[in-house]
């Protein structure tokens, strides 16, 4: 029976814990340290029989995990990678990768000059809906891709603004909640070529956006919109309908819509439309359900994480991959910013 990997986590907050907890469930790896250097950190690893560093480089030497979960804020992502890349420890890095496409550079550089394996904690890709959409999408099942829609519309308490950065600047639903609807847009539909946006700060007053409308063209020509607020009581979100997260009260509504010449499918509820006879309008539209088995993303994530480490997978989302959808997501702020049309090449190119 070969040795279990041993797998170590920086950063002990609420990810974190719960990447600890996947660690200690599953048969292939092991808890091999924490990195943090709170006092809570200390003691939970206590707690968790392992040891515990105040500084993730000392945790790398001493310990020598197979890999290290990065899961600290999100400054740290780069210094953390970088240390990682150099030590020769491949790393799962929680998203963002970096905070800008400019340091995710950085670090595409060094992973290709150092050869070390990193995957981005984009963990919805490794979802079986969001893997079965993208493939009713890429097999034709809808024919050519015209149209997508997008809905991120939810209400957050009015106690999650007592934290002063979410009152400000970058701690709005565009960086916060948005690049994940992006990254599953990209994974599902292709690359995004334009965006335009518009945003508006009118039901809070804050310095950050509590409502977005996006227009955006993808490279195979179909067209999409997706609109977020974080100000409405609705159902109509990734969080809400998919039912991912239990914390979250599941809704049977979709968020996604991707229209294509042959059919249309809606997600997360998986309702495929489509013509049995002659299409057009005057015919009768057949509804099927499309039903991907059921597991937890995350846990599969640590499984393929495992698997990249022993050289069996590549990455899901690299380094690069996860930069195209920083990407966007900088054209959004920059589109709603400028009122203009704004490329995600545009912001990669000027980050060079």
């Amino acid at each position: 029976m070969s040795a279990k990997m041993r797998i170590a986590v920086a950063g002990a907050g609420l990810i974190g814990r719960r990447h600890i907890e996947l660690i200690e469930s599953a048969q292939d790896c092991v808890l091999a340290g924490i990195a943090d250097p709170s006092p809570a950190a200390k003691e939970y690893a206590l707690a968790h029989g392992v040891p515990c560093y105040a500084d993730h480089r000392a945790l790398l030497a001493e310990e020598k995990p197979d890999g290290l979960i990065i899961a600290s804020p999100n400054t740290l992502h780069l210094p953390m990678a970088l240390d990682c890349a150099e030590a020769g420890v491949p790393a799962l890095v929680e998203k963002p990768v970096t905070e800008t496409v400019a340091t995710a550079q950085r670090l595409c550089a060094a992973v290709r000059r150092t050869g070390v394996p990193m995957l981005v904690g984009h963990h919805r890709r490794h979802n079986p809906v969001i893997k079965s959409a993208r493939e009713a999408v890429t097999n034709g099942k809808l024919g050519q891709l015209t149209a997508v829609v997008g809905l991120w519309l939810l209400k957050k308490p009015d106690d999650y603004f007592e934290v002063t950065w979410r009152r400000e600047a970058g701690g709005g639903p565009l960086l916060i909640n948005l690049i994940h609807d992006i990254d599953n847009l990209r994974f599902i539909c292709g690359e995004i070529v334009e965006v335009q946006a518009l945003t508006s700060n009118k039901v809070r007053g804050f310095a950050v956006e509590d409502t977005a409308a996006l227009l955006m063209r993808f490279a195979n020509g179909a067209l999409g919109t997706v609109t977020v607020s974080d100000a409405t009581p609705a159902p109509w979100s990734w969080e809400l309908a998919s039912g991912e997260n239990p914390a979250y009260p599941r809704q049977d509504q979709p968020c996604y819509i991707f229209a294509g010449t042959a059919g249309s499918l809606s997600v997360p509820n998986m309702e495929l439309w489509s013509y049995m006879e002659q299409p057009g309008w005057y015919a009768p539209l057949s509804r099927a359900t499309i039903a991907p088995p059921a597991f937890d993303p995350l846990v599969e994530q640590l499984r393929h994480f495992c698997a990249m480490i022993a050289g069996r997978e590549q990455p899901l989302i690299s380094v690069e991959d996860a930069m195209g959808t920083l990407a966007v997501v900088e054209a959004v702020s920059a589109a709603a910013r400028t009122g203009q049309t704004i490329s995600p090449g545009q912001i990669m190119e000027q980050a060079a």
